[in-house]
């Protein structure tokens, strides 16, 4: 007999969806929305061994991403935004200091194609670090044991069930779960509120943990109600026509565009430029920051593919709202976006 599904949600938060019970679990592992989704490892298979069609334009293309240095804006106050490269930011916001998925350090299978902009070591005055998922590109060992050393009070905001692989990193990390449409605790002082909300994807780190760990999305409001939302790792699907329609139209969408070939193994995971577009149109956004892309070799498409796409179609009038592509490390001041 199939287990029976149940609902799960950080009961000492807020939920903000009306109706909504949590997210469904069936047996040890989190549902994809209403549904299981299981990788194959004969997917993989299949991966490795047919010929990516495009294997002499990959070879060919160099391109890696521009680097300047951030350590002015690390050392400062100021509030603004840099990208470190594939899903990590640094964003500050009324002097708050955010930074989002962080791998700061090369591994085996992940290798930086680019610098980082700044020291690891000017990574200081961190005071939330927002942790979507558990995949290796997203969530980095020896980087959460070096940013909790420079930063003791750090508070990790993040998915169900992630504090105990936190924590087998760190011991006596500070962290706070939520579940989708969960609106964090950040005390009554804090300058924003901030929300974990729906993605299409899934987990897994190693060969018996598949959908044990919760992925999702990050959403941001400030006092005058603006909006900056932090897609991650998500395929298309309804949550975001459902963020809209929780939020309005928001503001600034950092949306993943890379890592989508070969389509059969990546359409259930990322979206590919063109899905990138049509995501942040449905959110009826004003901006749009690309990431995910140009930092690791992760997939078939050549790298400087992403960003040529998703340049077209801005150009070709298909992107609702403005297209920003900052060098890795260049001062966004998204306070000043209209």
């Amino acid at each position: 007999m199939a287990p029976r599904p149940v609902y799960i949600r950080n009961e000492a938060l807020k939920t903000i969806r009306p109706n909504y019970p949590g997210n469904k679990m069936i047996g040890a592992q989190f549902c994809n929305g209403e549904e299981l989704y299981e990788p194959s490892f004969g997917t993989v298979l299949k991966w490795q061994t047919t010929k990516n069609p495009q294997k002499e334009e990959k070879k060919a293309d160099t391109w890696v991403p521009e680097v300047v240095d951030c350590t002015a804006f690390l050392q400062s106050t100021d509030d603004g935004m840099v990208w470190l490269g594939h899903a990590c930011f640094v964003l500050r916001i009324a002097g708050v200091t955010l930074l989002t998925d962080p791998v700061l350090f090369s591994s085996f299978g992940l290798r930086h194609r680019h610098a980082l902009p700044c020291r690891v070591e000017d990574l200081t005055g961190i005071n939330y670090l927002l942790l979507s998922h558990g995949h290796r590109d997203h969530l980095d060992a020896e980087s959460i044991k070096q940013l909790a050393r420079q930063n003791p009070t750090m508070q990790v905001l993040t998915s169900l069930r992630m504090a105990p692989l936190l924590r087998s990193m760190v011991a006596g990390i500070q962290v706070q779960e939520a579940g989708w449409w969960q609106q964090y605790d950040l005390g009554p002082q804090a300058p924003f509120e901030l929300f974990y909300l729906p993605a299409s994807h899934w987990h897994r780190r190693g060969l018996n943990d598949l959908n044990r760990v919760l992925w999702g999305s990050f959403l941001i409001r400030t006092p005058d109600f603006r909006t900056i939302y932090f897609a991650a790792d998500t395929s298309m699907a309804d949550h975001f026509e459902q963020i809209e329609k929780q939020f309005g139209p928001l503001d600034i969408v950092l949306m993943p565009i890379g890592a989508y070939k070969p389509p059969y193994m990546m359409q259930l995971s990322h979206v590919n430029p063109h899905e990138a577009a049509k995501a942040v149109n449905l959110l009826r956004a004003g901006h749009m920051v690309p990431m995910h892309y140009g930092t690791f070799d992760l997939s078939d498409e050549p790298a400087s593919e992403p960003i040529r796409e998703i340049k077209t179609v801005a150009h070709g009038g298909m992107l609702r709202g403005e297209l920003h592509t900052p060098a890795v490390g260049e001062l966004m001041r998204w306070q000043d976006w209209e």
